[in-house]
């Protein structure tokens, strides 16, 4: 595109661009740590069902207390219940769904033989407060209202599927600052507003519609500043918007440890990215939009802006960035345009992915990267708490591990290409959750060894797929290329809970799914085409000819092209 010559004249990544890319990708920490908030908002404390009158003794094996609050602590569910003497002399023996009511004891001990009378708990628990205090606790979501504590998450992503589909369709229209500035606005209000919900239901509705902006800022930030920098730096630009998700993942685990009462926790996460709000109004709208949407003198004032502020004198034109149909008004323009074949004016559908058997099997793999990608970054994410251990250092760690995957990607995208990038990063993360079920269960240090392995492979994977879908397709599919697959990664992100959830039938479980679809899915990209080096395709025909063997007529001059292609990139990397 010729608006591309904006950074060969202006700087791909100068002073300018680097201000409004660190601001643009401050305010994403907050998108990372709504989707991961939940974690810790529906986590379940040592509960019990409450006995009917004031308890004055409690007996847990060998240990006696005249509180229960003294025992639950070191409760463990399953290995047998809490036996409480009331005040009135009855004995109850707690369990965490049900009671039971000794009949005629004979002396207050934890063993029983006689008869009893089981009753439900009628809503009536004693939750360790001291762990923490979360919406489970405040509205009584366990037993047969656990399912409603565990909705919470798969309706969150939900919410940031149909986001993604509703922001990013207004951005075209409305600009890509209006979307920012609107969605960081609500980030903030609608997350202070959950912590003040109130009861379940609102506050489903509340982490729905923060799913959605969340999802919208996320899904536009990543087109505006691949829009505002240069084709040097933009597989590290658009990789590392990533590594700002990660450090909302780590900022979560850190107030998750320090701050154990839920809506204390929600406001200090919504409100630690407010001074973006102060910044954000200030944001330029992109070159490429102002220019696509006609608005030339606004944007000829942003050339200059931008030239002023990385020190340059700006002597491009906006007429000069614009493609020749677009200069030319009068009879000559609608004859050639009358001329066109009839082709050019076909309007592509998704089926057009599935054009040929080799377009077709190529755009299965691609989807099914995107797919496993989002899952298994969620459920390494979701599931890290789960390992054992310290749950808090596992979920840091989760996102820690990120920063060094996104530097291996980078680099090993711009030397060995992305195929054989994608390909070992997805085998690797297979192996490694092979790894985890085998593990044994007391070498706890092991197994989260192996799953932040899973994670960083699996990281790698997830970044490149983005700028990799791009450079597979031509450009009059591209965008459907990519937004089919953004679809696919959300469908991952959806069933991502659910997945996590099987873990109460299996705790292995949800690795065993991971592992072999990362494995299978890594087979079948190494059959995908390299694209390092390559130019971007333009038509259909040009797309299906990736990746075959050039004929013998035009071995020389393709050899050379590869060649010239490399070494420019290559080149920009060392810029």
């Amino acid at each position: 595109m010729t608006v591309e010559r904006i950074f060969d004249e202006l700087g791909h990544f100068k002073r300018f661009q680097a201000c409004l890319y660190f601001a643009a990708v401050f305010q994403a920490i907050a998108c990372g740590i709504h989707y991961l908030a939940s974690v810790f908002l529906v986590q379940t404390p040592n509960f019990v069902c409450s006995a009917q009158g004031n308890i004055t003794d409690v007996l847990y094996g060998n240990l006696t207390a005249s509180s229960l609050e003294e025992i639950l602590p070191v409760f463990k569910p399953g290995t047998g219940p809490l036996v409480v003497r009331t005040v009135e002399g009855d004995q109850w023996e707690l369990s965490q769904c049900r009671c039971a009511l000794r009949m005629n004891p004979e002396s207050f001990t934890y063993n029983f033989d006689g008869n009893k009378t089981v009753k439900a708990c009628d809503g009536n628990f004693i939750y360790d407060l001291t762990e923490v205090q979360s919406i489970v606790t405040d509205w009584d979501l366990v037993c047969e209202k656990e399912w409603l504590a565990k909705l919470c998450q798969p309706t969150f992503m939900v919410g940031v599927l149909i986001g993604a589909l509703v922001f990013g369709d207004i951005a075209d229209r409305l600009g890509r600052v209006r979307i920012l500035m609107f969605t960081s606005l609500c980030q903030f209000g609608l997350g202070v507003a959950v912590a003040f919900s109130g009861n379940y239901y609102f506050f489903m509705v509340l982490r729905f519609l923060l799913a959605m902006v969340s999802s919208g800022y996320l899904v536009v930030v990543f087109v505006y500043v691949t829009e505002f920098t240069g084709i040097k730096v933009r597989t590290w630009t658009s990789m590392h918007v990533h590594a700002a998700f990660a450090v909302g993942i780590m900022v979560v685990a850190l107030t998750g440890y320090l701050v154990r009462v839920w809506w204390i926790y929600q406001i200090i996460l919504s409100t630690c990215t407010s001074p973006f709000l102060l910044l954000c109004w200030k944001f330029p709208e992109t070159p490429f939009y102002l220019v696509a949407k006609g608005h030339y003198k606004e944007a000829q004032s942003l050339l200059d802006k931008i030239a002023r502020f990385n020190g340059l004198q700006c002597k491009l034109k906006v007429q000069e960035l614009l493609e020749p149909e677009e200069k030319v008004n009068g009879k000559p323009l609608l004859e050639e345009a009358e001329e066109r074949p009839a082709q050019s004016e076909k309007k592509l559908s998704i089926l057009d992915l599935f054009g040929s058997w080799r377009m077709a099997g190529r755009t299965c793999t691609v989807w099914a990267i995107w797919f496993i990608g989002s899952l298994g970054y969620y459920v390494f994410s979701l599931g890290s708490v789960n390992l054992g251990g310290n749950q808090y250092v596992n979920l840091f760690l989760a996102g820690a591990v990120e920063f060094p995957s996104y530097l291996v990607g980078c680099f090993a995208m711009d030397r060995i290409g992305r195929k054989k990038t994608c390909a070992p990063a997805l085998l690797l993360a297979g192996v490694a959750c092979m790894l985890i079920i085998v593990v044994p269960a007391d070498i706890e240090a092991l197994a989260i060894a192996l799953c932040m392995t899973g994670k960083f492979a699996i990281a790698i994977a997830f970044g490149l797929i983005y700028l990799y879908t791009c450079e597979l397709y031509p450009t009059i599919i591209r965008s459907l290329a990519v937004g089919s697959g953004s679809m696919m990664c959300r469908v991952g992100s959806v069933v991502a809970p659910f997945c996590v959830y099987l873990a109460d039938v299996w705790i292995y479980l949800p690795q065993l799914i991971v592992g072999i679809l990362a494995f299978v899915i890594g087979v079948l990209t190494m059959l995908l085409p390299e694209t390092l080096g390559k130019p971007l395709t333009s038509t259909l025909e040009e797309a299906e000819a990736l990746g075959r063997k050039p004929s013998k007529k035009n071995s020389a001059l393709g050899n050379k092209d590869a060649e010239d292609g490399l070494e420019m990139n290559q080149h920009e990397v060392k810029a």
